[in-house]
């Protein structure tokens, strides 16, 4: 279940690189992901602690945003067979909030104060 909005509390932001747009394509028909195990914990973790939890997809190499989301649960334990035998973790909701290309040109105002000011993509 996903909680009520906490207000005082900060919200993310995460960039979820895609290695194609196959996955993001799912993603935007069945509103759900899967992150690698790696990733889990950290989005787990922002997911309590914070108001909202956007989601920023990428496919990798594409030189585009692809849309973005906010995350709608936790991630738990049940995997999906859309993304095959992928190394995939467990299975989350997101709600898809803007659905299209939005190339890295146009966000290259946007730095990033914890990877040492770098160009947001």
């Amino acid at each position: 279940k996903s909680p009520s909005p906490r207000q005082n509390m900060p919200v993310r932001y995460f960039i979820m690189k895609s290695s194609n747009l196959q996955n993001i394509d799912i993603s935007q028909q069945k509103g759900i992901w899967s992150t690698t195990p790696s990733n889990e914990r950290k989005l787990n973790g922002a997911f309590w602690e914070s108001s909202v939890v956007y989601l920023i997809f990428s496919v990798q190499g594409s030189g585009c945003f692809q849309g973005f989301a906010r995350m709608g649960s936790a991630i738990g334990c049940e995997k999906s067979q859309d993304w095959g035998s992928a190394g995939f973790g467990g299975v989350f909701k997101v709600d898809w909030i803007r659905k299209e290309s939005i190339p890295f040109q146009f966000a290259h105002h946007l730095l990033n104060p914890w990877n040492d000011s770098k160009k947001v993509q």
